[in-house]
């Protein structure tokens, strides 16, 4: 019998490296191997006429004739459910076609691999990235279980990562509909350290299984290592049965909290998908709007750049100017009794007249280590927009000693916001200082401008 690895390499030597599709005529030119399964391998794949990059999932078929699918089949079966699916966070399929001896189906491509690669580089992730991935996994799934589809087959391997970090759940070669009762057919398939209590129970899969998927991900991820290591079958599931696994005790409180609620054993204990965004692991703690590319390779920095200071001067350097806030003016001498105290346009200071005269009290920046951080804005009695700037401005600071994590000023600037800037987290919630709503729109847009020449999110 010839031996397996020369049967395999002989199978990918089948893959020309000119593919037709026969039904739209398109010709694609295959690329490099970029992921190998069970059944299937996937390759790089370029349109010549347009130039778009795919991705070619290739499975090995027999029998059927050129170019012919049989319904009864496990990728025709794949192909049905898959082109039906459109949603941000699934990966798209774009087409496919066959001829005698593959399948061929055209795919969106996710240049940043999947997050099982990720790990792999990384060892483990933060909270705040697996915050950011996991709702992206979670609004993807609730698509699924919506059109009553269950994956079967959750895991980081199968979460993909495209060129703007966005996640996107693939390889539905396991997915499944669920019945009436809400469970598909009690075949037990997946991957073994993954499967939940009433799987490995020969119950059927259902959406309740896939929540459990989701918990083992969440461990793996945040531990690097699945909660169930790979033992002989009869003592994995064991262990999965009674939800016996190594408790994390280094990961915060709410993680290990959300965690225990994703494995328990009885699929109705378990949240729902809207329960678990409601969870205090998301509600309490930070979430970037987005990662960095080069969080695939090294931990992003979520710190408070130490430029903040000449940051928040700069900010309240155009507040002050835009509310045309009155310049301390005193002339040299009455022209007469009853001539009138005059004082000069707002508009006409200079720059350099205005950075003199809100630096001369430069004392608000020095904070004082003995009194506890006071975040809030007094009233202002008389109604004064510099009064109110003013206080914002000289508490900030003292909010900034413990604040570990921070979001993207530029951001909260560009929106138009002018109510308020967000700060880092402060114990474990956002903190955010007030500041008049009667500083208008355009002074928002001032700001904007002028902030978009520093923005910062992420140091590299």
């Amino acid at each position: 019998m010839e031996p397996a690895a020369r049967r395999q390499s002989r199978s990918r030597q089948l893959v020309a490296a000119f593919l037709r599709d026969p039904g739209s005529g398109r010709v694609y030119r295959r690329g490099k191997l970029i992921g190998q399964g069970a059944f299937s391998r996937c390759y790089k794949l370029t349109d010549l006429s347009t130039s778009v990059v795919f991705a070619l999932k290739v499975v090995p078929r027999g029998g059927g004739g050129v170019g012919r699918l049989r319904p009864s089949g496990k990728v025709e079966r794949e192909i049905a459910l898959h082109s039906g699916l459109r949603h941000r966070n699934i990966v798209a399929l774009h087409g496919h076609f066959a001829d005698r001896d593959h399948v061929y189906m055209v795919l969106e491509y996710c240049g940043r691999q999947s997050l099982a690669h990720v790990l792999k580089a990384r060892q483990t992730l933060t909270e705040p990235e697996v915050r950011y991935y996991l709702r992206g996994v979670v609004s993807g799934l609730r698509y699924l279980h919506q059109q009553r589809i269950v994956h079967r087959d959750l895991k980081l391997s199968n979460f993909f990562l495209n060129s703007n970090m966005e996640v996107k759940i693939g390889d539905l070669g396991l997915a499944a509909r669920v019945g009436p009762g809400g469970r598909c057919h009690r075949v037990l398939c997946g991957t073994p350290n993954f499967l939940a209590p009433e799987v490995v129970s020969r119950h059927g899969h259902t959406c309740q299984s896939d929540i459990w998927a989701l918990g083992c991900a969440l461990y793996t991820a945040l531990t690097g290592s699945p909660p169930f290591p790979e033992t002989p079958l009869s003592e994995l599931y064991q262990n999965i049965r009674a939800a016996r696994y190594p408790e994390p005790a280094h990961l915060s409180p709410s993680a290990r909290q959300l965690i225990a609620r994703l494995l328990a054993p009885n699929p109705a204990e378990r949240p729902t998908l809207d329960q678990l965004l409601q969870d205090a692991f998301f509600t309490q703690g930070f979430t970037p709007e987005r990662l960095p590319p080069h969080s695939c390779h090294s931990p992003p920095n979520f710190a408070v750049p130490p430029s903040l200071d000449g940051l928040l001067r700069k900010v309240g350097r155009l507040l002050l100017a835009e509310c045309r806030l009155p310049r301390p003016f005193t002339p040299k001498e009455n022209s007469g009794p009853g001539a009138e105290r005059l004082e000069p346009d707002p508009m006409e200071w200079t720059s350099g007249e205005i950075q003199r005269s809100w630096l001369k009290e430069s004392s608000w920046w020095e904070p004082r280590p003995m009194d506890p951080p006071d975040c809030s804005v007094p009233p202002d009695p008389e109604g004064s927009p510099r009064l109110e700037v003013e206080a914002a401005i000289r508490r900030f600071p003292q909010c900034l000693d413990s604040g570990p994590e921070a979001v993207n000023y530029s951001e909260v600037l560009g929106r138009g916001e002018p109510s308020s800037l967000m700060a880092p987290a402060w114990g474990s919630s956002y903190l955010s200082v007030k500041i008049s709503n009667k500083i208008n729109q355009r002074s928002a847009a001032h700001i904007a401008s002028q902030n978009s020449r520093f923005p910062w999110s992420f140091r590299p």
